[in-house]
């Protein structure tokens, strides 16, 4: 008789270790580029899970794909709900409080709280180049799941090799959402995810490139990854 994983074995647990450091980041269409501190935090290896997903929230989108691919079809409010979600089935703070205006501007992040949250935008592309400099931190094949070896499908997690890190699928295989709000001053209430989708040539799929979309965008290559801020100590 088959059961649900528990939290542990579908990998909620797992987190890595990020150092404190820098990162610059690039907006290739204003031709800006900006300096970001970032301090110490933890990172889930790989993007979270349908198993993960249905797991904690007892559902997940429907989909063809297995259990141990990413999860997609899932808004930014949708991400946030499973961090706190998580976080509360942990017994830790939830970072996030939502709201109820449709764009979701009136979400508040305490960062400090001690829960589940997703990676900053700044956090998340540090994260993805693990102290390298390139366009992407390793041969695209050998990494990523993207137009030219995926065969239009998402894949499962960590089946492609990990950045010097221990993270895997940073590129390719499904974008992922971040906290961040893209150009408020352009773009309204429109939120940034990176990485790069099954479906993506490699252009799409570099450490720097930044798309976005409305909070409640859903599609079938955009999924999340979990992040929890300072480290084990």
């Amino acid at each position: 008789m088959s059961r649900e994983p528990s939290l542990s074995e579908a990998g909620a647990e797992r987190l890595t270790e990020i150092p404190a450091g820098e990162i610059v980041l690039r907006d290739e269409g204003t031709k800006t580029n900006w300096r970001v501190e970032v301090g110490a935090f933890r990172l889930a290896p790989y993007p979270v899970t349908r198993a993960l997903y249905q797991a904690v929230c007892g559902a997940v989108p429907v989909s063809t794909a297995g259990p141990r691919t990413p999860v997609t079809e899932v808004s930014w409010p949708d991400a946030l709900r499973f961090c706190n979600l998580l976080s509360q089935a942990e017994g830790l703070e939830p970072c996030y409080s939502m709201g109820q205006d449709p764009d979701a501007q009136d979400v508040v992040c305490d960062a400090e709280a001690g829960g589940y949250r997703l990676p900053t935008e700044a956090e998340w592309e540090y994260a993805c180049r693990a102290g390298t400099s390139g366009v992407r931190y390793g041969e695209l094949d050998d990494i990523a799941w993207y137009r030219g070896n995926s065969g239009g499908e998402v894949h499962e997690v960590a089946t492609k090799a990990p950045n010097a890190w221990g993270l895997y699928d940073m590129i390719g295989n499904v974008w992922e959402w971040c906290w961040d709000v893209y150009d408020p001053q352009v773009y309204g209430p429109y939120r940034v995810f990176r990485g790069g989708g099954a479906d993506d040539w490699p252009r799409g799929c570099r450490a720097s490139c930044r798309r976005k979309s409305h909070p409640t965008f859903r599609v079938d290559d955009l999924g999340f990854r979990l992040a929890r801020s300072g480290s084990r100590g």
